[in-house]
């Protein structure tokens, strides 16, 4: 499980997660949108703790420094419990050295240009993501789900260099 949460940690930092930014100094629980500006999304993430797999696999995939790069980028974030409902074995077996790449592909997966906000997210039938393939968006009962399968259960943590939709699961790209 120890591995598992570094993938879910790496992945945060590689998709650009903002959510670490949810911190602030003051006595308030409730960071101010002002407060989550300041922070990068790999910074959000981190500052988060519920993105430790993602950010570890960000990591592991060299993505870091893309991620934390001016964008903007969207990314939709899974969390820890996201990446944990994945089969066993999957999250070590994609960080070792040799999966670099598809590690990478994974996560680019997770990633689209630009700042889109929930309120453009609703209106979209899917979005092309950093790593060049779609993902289909649909609003089911008032819930934004991807690929048919995958519910944003949180949306618009902005950051530095864009804004965080956390998932729910994680997104597979299409084979091919």
């Amino acid at each position: 499980m120890k591995i598992t949460s570094r993938f879910a940690t790496a992945l945060v930092i590689a998709l650009g997660v903002g959510v670490a930014g949810c911190g602030s100094d003051d006595d308030s629980s409730e960071p101010s949108t002002q407060q989550q500006q300041q922070k990068s999304i790999i910074e959000t993430a981190q500052a988060a703790g519920s993105f430790t797999t993602l950010v570890a696999a960000v990591e592991a995939a060299g993505l870091v420094d893309t991620l934390s790069g001016p964008g903007p980028f969207t990314v939709f974030a899974p969390t820890d419990a996201a990446f944990a409902k994945l089969p066993a074995g999957t999250v070590d077996t994609l960080l070792e050295p040799e999966n670099k790449q598809a590690l990478a592909d994974i996560l680019t997966y997770h990633v689209v240009s630009g700042d889109v906000r929930a309120e453009t997210v609703i209106t979209l039938n899917s979005a092309t993501t950093v790593n060049g393939a779609s993902v289909t968006i649909k609003v089911m009962d008032g819930s934004v789900i991807l690929n048919d399968t995958v519910k944003v259960v949180q949306t618009d943590i902005v950051a530095t260099n864009g804004v965080i939709h956390v998932l729910d699961a994680v997104l597979l790209p299409p084979e091919g």
